[in-house]
């Protein structure tokens, strides 16, 4: 009789260590977005280089940041140009894009849509620095209207401009 009392109270054990175990195991993967999140958004929507840079450079190693949960999604510029006139701003549309999709998922974004848009412009510009003359005339008027377009109409909607 105690052999079967010690045997049922070992598989008892066992199971309900394997239960509890499984119940860990879905808690730690279901929780798995690392409390920085709103500090790492912040440090690549500012509108310094340095933050473009450190954006860039996350954004060709997506995978190192899976467990942020980040939107990477991008319609670059919409339905302006992503290259006016040849002038690449492409990526300055794709940080904004990932600062509008990212700071509205988190409910942030009325508190932040000024300093991405300033990023965006800010972006702009330092293509822009890369001409002279009237070139860069026409670089710095076209930044200057792409700005005023997410100022203004880059509000809630699904795919904002830029």
């Amino acid at each position: 009789m105690r052999r079967i009392r010690r045997r049922r109270s070992t598989v008892g054990f066992a199971v309900a260590t394997a239960a509890l175990l499984t119940v860990l195991g879905s808690a730690t993967t279901a929780s798995a977005v690392p409390a920085d999140k709103p500090q790492v958004l912040a440090s690549w929507t500012q509108t310094s280089a340095a933050s473009q840079n450190a954006f860039l450079a996350a954004r060709a190693r997506q995978g190192d940041y899976a467990a942020y949960n980040f939107d990477w999604s991008t319609d670059k510029c919409s339905s302006s140009p992503d290259n006016p006139f040849g002038f690449p701003f492409e990526n300055s549309c794709i940080r904004h894009d990932f600062g509008y999709r990212n700071y509205k998922a988190m409910g942030a974004f009325d508190a932040n849509k000024a300093r991405l848009d300033s990023a965006f412009y800010e972006d702009l510009k330092r293509v822009c620095t890369r001409y002279s003359g009237a070139t860069k005339v026409s670089c710095d008027g076209l930044a200057w209207t792409y700005y005023q377009a997410v100022r203004v109409a880059g509000t809630k909607k699904a795919s904002p401009v830029g």
